[in-house]
């Protein structure tokens, strides 16, 4: 599908214009969607808008890296978005000039939809402008960001108390599995970061996306997805390592348990083994007090020993 507004120099809104009647009208600027368009849509990049065939390769190839191309008379621009459910990146692909906006993407993007209906919508069109829209939906990609990453730092928490009381296989498996959604957020985020402070230190754009300060704002909100990418990480593996250490702590504690009773049962088994030998000539054989004599002493030598072994906190 193919959607048009345009804006003429005396502030009306014109709807689903052919683009064939936009390329040639000098009296406005115009946004041109490609909402994921048919390959006979999809020719519409080449004839009659003329873009480049480097940047319409880049439309029907993805996923390529954020990033922005220059040509003779326009800007092309590459953006990320995120499902928020699958974390699946999707790539929205922008072409900037001084009269206008073309946006192409091969999906249903939340943030163009969004962002199309209040232009629709402006009381005050003269506001508007192939920059502004640019900004406007850019801004809405990187704020969508921000809920997925509040979302992994709940689980984290989550995880790190432990109230469901979950096995220690199910809390690592979860853990692995934030790890791996903090990883596709980082992919996506630090590349848009980088895109971004191009796009505000490039002087071959900063004429078109004036005024600068709105993307500035932009770039702090990315320098902040980052640094909040990187802590959690820091502190999966935190979790990771307690997680370990705990482990190998109650297997310490159990072992040493096992090894105390082992050693308690030692000299036991050892006057067992001696009186089971069934030789001939062994004096207690014949005496009348020998077996509870030695169960006497059996038992002596084992409480003796718990006793002791408690005494040293053995057992805690």
């Amino acid at each position: 599908m193919i959607r048009t507004i345009a804006i003429t120099n005396d502030n009306k809104i014109h709807i689903d214009i052919p683009i064939e009647d936009l390329v040639r009208t000098k009296d406005c600027w115009y946004w041109i969607d490609f909402d994921q368009p048919t390959k006979e849509e999809v020719v519409k990049l080449r004839n009659p808008l003329m873009f480049h065939p480097l940047a319409i390769e880049d439309c029907l190839h993805t996923l390529q890296r954020p990033k922005l191309d220059y040509y003779e008379d326009h800007t092309f621009f590459v953006f990320h978005s995120l499902n928020p459910k699958t974390l699946e990146k999707k790539e929205v692909d922008l072409f900037l000039a001084d009269n206008y906006l073309v946006t192409f993407h091969e999906h249903s993007s939340m943030e163009i939809n969004e962002v199309w209906k209040r232009v629709k919508q402006a009381a005050d069109p003269s506001i508007l402008g192939p920059a502004n829209v640019l900004y406007h939906i850019l801004d809405k990609i990187v704020d969508n960001y921000f809920p997925l990453v509040y979302e992994i730092e709940d689980i984290l928490n989550d995880l790190d108390e432990n109230s469901s009381q979950q096995t220690m296989e199910s809390l690592l498996d979860s853990l692995f599995d934030t790890r791996h959604d903090l990883l596709s957020l980082r992919h996506t985020v630090s590349p848009m970061r980088d895109l971004v402070y191009r796009m505000i230190n490039s002087q071959r754009i900063i004429e078109q996306i004036t005024p600068i300060e709105y993307f500035s704002d932009i770039h702090d909100h990315l320098l902040k997805l980052t640094e909040m990418v990187e802590a959690n990480r820091e502190l999966t593996t935190d979790i990771r390592d307690s997680y370990l250490s705990l482990n190998s702590h109650e297997t310490n504690r159990v072992m040493k348990v096992l090894t105390v009773i082992t050693t308690i049962f030692m000299p036991l088994t050892f006057i067992a083994g001696i009186y089971g030998m069934n030789f001939v000539f062994m004096p207690e054989l014949n005496w009348k007090y020998g077996y509870y004599a030695t169960l006497t002493l059996m038992l002596f030598i084992g409480f003796g020993m718990f006793l002791w072994f408690w005494k040293k906190g053995w057992f805690k």
